[in-house]
């Protein structure tokens, strides 16, 4: 059935609830840490990717090679989703989008072979270049983390894209498998500012809620889209989700764009509209 939707359906999904979730956590740091959040978030996922897919019956049959790209795909979730929440604890959700994307541009370049994707891909560089609005933002501290957060963020495409692609772990068994990696490698920087949620059951549920959100269901519908996209689209597409983000922000945390920024989400639409495969 998965196999009948387009694979740019998926991604819509997918860039829906990147930010979705993430806009409800922000409103979640008044009762628990920024840190614990990103935890739960990463824990949650991981425990319902884990009943659903069982993936500890797979691991076994791996080679080394595969298991060590998915305990760095891990590794990569962890680090990401830690620093992501750092970022947009301190800047707009918007503006950590699309700093989130300037790395991923380049993937995108490499294989952009026609003038039809090259305007595409400027277009949506202009767009990220008006969203990011770099100058009037007075948060140093909060840029380090966006861009920390954008290299690992080209990181989590490069490692999902190659086990998507690669065939060797079956279905969903590999996002389950370095969600919970994941989980486990952000236990010391993260569990310690989660334990306040688990006294507060509405504050429990609603990172669970937020994991779900945040990581389930895009995670899922990136490996749907991954298996049938190349790297390079894929990449170029990602260039929707400061679009996505800016929205969200408006709607979830009243962050409403300027002018230049309204028109940079008009020239990422832009470019996504533009590109062919």
């Amino acid at each position: 059935m998965a196999a009948r939707v387009p694979p740019t359906a998926w991604f819509v999904v997918s860039a829906v609830f990147h930010y979705l979730g993430p806009a409800f956590a922000v409103l979640l740091f008044a009762r628990v840490d920024v840190l614990g959040v990103a935890w739960l978030r990463i824990a949650s996922a991981a425990l319902v990717l884990a009943l659903w897919r069982r993936p500890w019956r797979v691991w076994r049959t791996l080679d080394r090679g595969t298991r060590w790209v998915l305990l760095g795909w891990g590794t990569v979730l962890a680090a990401m989703n830690s620093c992501f929440y750092l970022a947009i604890d301190r800047l707009p959700l918007g503006t950590v989008a699309a700093v989130e994307f300037l790395p991923v541009v380049v993937l995108a370049a490499v294989a952009v072979r026609s003038a039809r994707n090259a305007a595409a891909l400027s277009a949506a560089v202009v767009g990220v270049y008006l969203l990011t609005d770099v100058h009037l933002v007075a948060e140093p501290v909060g840029l380090v983390l966006a861009a920390a957060n954008a290299l690992l963020f080209a990181g989590y495409v490069v490692l999902a894209h190659r086990v998507a692609s690669s065939g060797r772990v079956p279905g969903l068994d590999g996002l389950a498998l370095s969600m919970v990696i994941a989980s486990v490698v952000a236990v010391p920087i993260g569990l310690g500012q989660a334990a306040p949620a688990f006294v507060d059951p509405p504050a429990l549920a609603a990172g669970v809620g937020v994991g779900i959100a945040s990581s389930v269901v895009p995670y899922v519908c990136d490996q749907l889209a991954m298996a049938r996209l190349s790297r390079a689209t894929y990449a170029l597409m990602v260039s929707l989700l400061p679009a996505t983000a800016t929205v969200v922000g408006v709607v979830v945390l009243t962050q409403v764009p300027s002018v230049p920024e309204v028109l940079g989400v008009a020239l990422v639409v832009a470019g996504v509209a533009l590109h062919r495969r």
